[in-house]
């Protein structure tokens, strides 16, 4: 075989493996999660990108940003590529905490 030939052969080879693309990054996971702690209204704390960390109960949320419902405060409309990390906390009161049946001391 002709060093040539060979070559545009790996070229050719090549090409088809990038026709097919990287995997996609998006599981769906994120989605879920956030579904997850809108509907039992778990208390986060969210971490911004410039270090700010805010706290509330994610009311909603889309492809592109989250509502952060926050007590006494204003909600907050975040884009998620400025959101750092979101932890759920036990430092704001769980909105639903009402629903729970207090233990009755005897």
């Amino acid at each position: 075989m002709r060093p040539g030939l060979l070559r545009r052969y790996n070229l050719g080879m090549f090409r088809k493996r990038s026709k097919s693309g990287a995997p996609s990054a998006d599981t769906g996971q994120e989605a879920l999660y956030l579904k997850s702690l809108s509907e039992r209204q778990i208390p986060v704390s969210i971490k911004l990108r410039d270090g700010e960390i805010v706290k509330g109960w994610i009311e909603y949320f889309d492809d592109m940003m989250v509502r952060l419902t926050r007590e006494g405060k204003p909600n907050l409309f975040i884009y998620k590529s400025q959101i750092r990390t979101i932890a759920e906390t036990s430092d704001v009161p769980n909105r639903r905490s009402g629903n729970r049946r207090d233990p009755v001391f005897r």
